[in-house]
């Protein structure tokens, strides 16, 4: 199950689907500001996944582009609009 990013999220941060992650840790290791971290949880597959530790997100993609997993991460920048695709 997603966070699911509201109105009143703060922006830029990652959305990350736990379902999708393994828990490799590349996207961990690539965050300059060092917001992510591997959960203590579990998913349905039995990873423990990435999660993002609250604030500091500077919106980079780091993460995104460090994970193999293509549907695992999403970087929602200051501009975007929940429900409102591009």
């Amino acid at each position: 199950m997603t966070r699911e990013v509201t109105e009143m999220s703060h922006y830029p941060r990652p959305g990350i689907n736990p379902d999708y992650c393994k828990g490799c840790g590349l996207c961990v290791a690539s965050c300059p500001k060092k917001v992510l971290a591997i959960s203590e949880k579990l998913n349905s597959k039995g990873y423990h996944y990435c999660e993002y530790t609250g604030d500091g997100c500077i919106g980079c993609g780091n993460c995104f582009y460090s994970c193999p997993e293509p549907a695992a991460i999403t970087v929602y920048l200051k501009d975007h609009q929940p429900g409102k695709e591009a």
